[in-house]
């Protein structure tokens, strides 16, 4: 029995150090091919052509665009969990909510790309702008965060909220005051998954939100809008040449250290929030 147990054990272990080790290649790789081309005048002028000029207006546009998703998406997805938890009736209807939630997480992208061109861009007259591709990116992610919040919702013990009652609390206080402060670090972290899939996605925002090529910063939301996925599509698809791929790795290893530094302050954020309230 224990040589199986620590046959379990060898196998788990390497698999994880496999995982981790696929990790390092995909970004050592972008590293190696992308990190000779990053300068000051890479990051802070605007493209012309597919071999020169920088990607400033794709930064700003890709982090536009998350901005645009998120302000729509966590506090719709955050406040369908707290009805789904605390408010909805246990019966089908509720369950039938849940399944098709976890439906709409598995929808392809273009399908929701599709969408978002026909209803925003076309039906409701918002044309391609950054508008359509935040509501489209916030369609997208808008499950992951009703259910990441869900789960870090249902990981608060129930007494927190029966204590919180018995001192006179109504029951919207003890949401807010006591269950969304003690599930804050999970929501965190859906909200931050989600965020990863957003900045990351390109059909979407192909669809919907600009070409990537623009070489201008959006005067409103109603303006096309570039960003670092479709961007980084257009030169690896129609470039065709080294200098090309060159800055397609580039503007990739940017994409990658931009979601790292926003993982790494919202992570910062929630564990000094949990040791606050841990009393530490």
């Amino acid at each position: 029995m224990k040589i199986r147990e620590n046959v379990v054990k060898i196998g788990l272990c390497s698999t994880a150090l496999m995982a981790v080790a696929a990790l390092f290649i995909v970004v050592a790789y972008v590293f190696f091919n992308g990190a000779g081309i990053i300068n000051l005048n890479f990051l802070l002028e605007s493209p012309y052509r597919f071999e020169y000029g920088g990607i400033f207006p794709q930064i700003i546009g890709s982090l536009c665009l998350v901005g645009i998703c998120l302000f729509f998406a966590v506090p719709l997805g955050v406040a369908s969990a707290i009805y789904l938890v605390e408010y909805a009736p246990d019966n089908i209807v509720t369950a039938s909510v849940r399944f098709f939630v976890g439906c709409l997480a598995g929808i392809p992208s273009i399908v929701i790309g599709l969408f978002g061109l026909v209803f925003l861009v076309y039906r409701l007259g918002l044309g391609i702008s950054m508008l359509s591709g935040g509501l489209t990116l916030g369609f997208m992610i808008l499950p992951w965060t009703v259910r990441a919040s869900e789960e870090a919702i249902k990981t608060v013990p129930h007494s927190y909220m029966e204590a919180s009652l018995a001192l006179g609390a109504s029951k919207w206080q003890s949401i807010y005051g006591v269950i969304l402060k003690s599930a804050y670090p999970g929501i965190i972290t859906g909200i931050l998954l989600g965020m990863g899939k957003a900045m990351g996605e390109t059909a979407v925002v192909l669809l919907t939100a600009g070409s990537g090529l623009e070489s201008f910063l959006p005067q409103s939301i109603l303006d096309p809008v570039a960003s670092l996925p479709v961007y980084i599509y257009m030169l690896a698809t129609q470039g065709h040449t080294e200098a090309s791929y060159s800055r397609a790795f580039g503007a990739s290893l940017v994409l990658i250290t931009m979601f790292l530094i926003i993982s790494l302050f919202a992570m910062f954020l929630r564990n000094r929030y949990i040791t606050r309230n841990s009393g530490f």
